[in-house]
């Protein structure tokens, strides 16, 4: 019989390719995932794993039991959901990763409203940037992830989750009051190309729209600057360090000193947030309020 902890085990493995980094995501030791994973070869009769350096990947057998592990794994979940329900599950706390924009713009009035309207459910909210809490979902050390598209992110077929399309938002052009592009109504990336830019670090999802959409308009933009909070990008921009392109709900209550913000030209650069939970767990009794939550306001905030 193979044990369902040894699957939760085996995925965490193929998601982050290293025993070590899978044991940190799981809160074990490195030793114990090993032996988990020992205990699972013996179990199903076949080597799972094949070790290259420091990396692991699956085996063709590996694969296979990886499979039924999304799909086992997700039918624990609806388990767990129908259970909860049965038992009226209508008081808990539920963790929500989220990037700092979607915690101002979506996750405080969903906290507010589920506050005043259903205070058996306590949200509780960590600030983890679009890539980064996919994974918190996926490794169980969030039950809810408000995210962006990123290059790399799990595809939206992803087996291993269930994926809300909240809204889309462009991006606007941040320029220097003193730019000679500034009184124009609205701006070409390609007028940009000799700029400095002002960026977020490699890794956050801003940061790859910015390159993308410089690439799409045909040059590489001079990186000059990074930070990841946005209102240091703008503070920059107005003190004349370089232009940058910002997502228009990181504007909100922003100082706008010294620069202007324009639209871009053409098809904007645009970043799409939605919501997701482990395959399985959408229909949760203190998931699914949450998810109606956001829906609501994320449609209030489009209006």
């Amino acid at each position: 019989m193979i044990d369902p902890r040894r699957l939760r085990v085996l995925r965490a493995v193929a998601d982050h390719r290293t025993v070590t980094a899978a044991a940190a995501a799981l809160y074990l030791t490195p030793s114990a995932v090993s032996q988990q994973l020992a205990a699972l070869e013996q179990e199903t009769g076949h080597v799972l794993l094949d070790r290259t350096g420091r990396g692991v990947r699956l085996t063709a057998a590996g694969s296979i039991l990886l499979g039924h592990a999304h799909e086992v794994l997700a039918q624990l979940e609806r388990a767990e959901a129908e259970l909860a329900a049965y038992a009226g599950g209508a008081s808990g706390e539920v963790t929500v990763a989220a990037f700092a924009t979607g915690i101002a713009e979506v996750l405080a009035p969903v906290y507010a409203r589920l506050a005043a309207g259903r205070p058996g459910i306590r949200l509780r909210i960590r600030d983890a940037e679009g890539d980064e809490s996919l994974p918190l979902v996926l490794d169980g050390r969030a039950d809810l992830a408000l995210a962006v598209e990123y290059r790399g992110a799990p595809e939206e077929g992803d087996v291993r989750l269930t994926r809300f399309p909240l809204y889309a938002e462009p991006f606007d052009a941040v320029l220097p009051a003193a730019h000679p592009l500034a009184e124009r109504p609205d701006i070409t990336l390609q007028g940009l190309a000799d700029d400095d830019w002002i960026t977020p670090y490699p890794g956050n999802p801003c940061h790859d729209v910015t390159l993308l959409a410089c690439e799409l308009a045909g040059f590489k933009p001079q990186l000059t600057h990074q930070s990841d909070d946005f209102r240091a990008v703008v503070a920059l921009a107005g003190a004349g360090a370089g232009v940058a392109l910002v997502p228009r709900s990181a504007l909100r209550g922003i100082e706008l000193k010294d620069l202007v913000v324009r639209p871009v030209q053409g098809p904007a650069p645009t970043r799409r947030v939605f919501a997701a939970v482990r395959r399985g767990g959408e229909t949760h009794p203190l998931i699914r309020p949450v998810l109606t939550a956001l829906r609501e306001t994320a449609d209030a905030l489009g209006d």
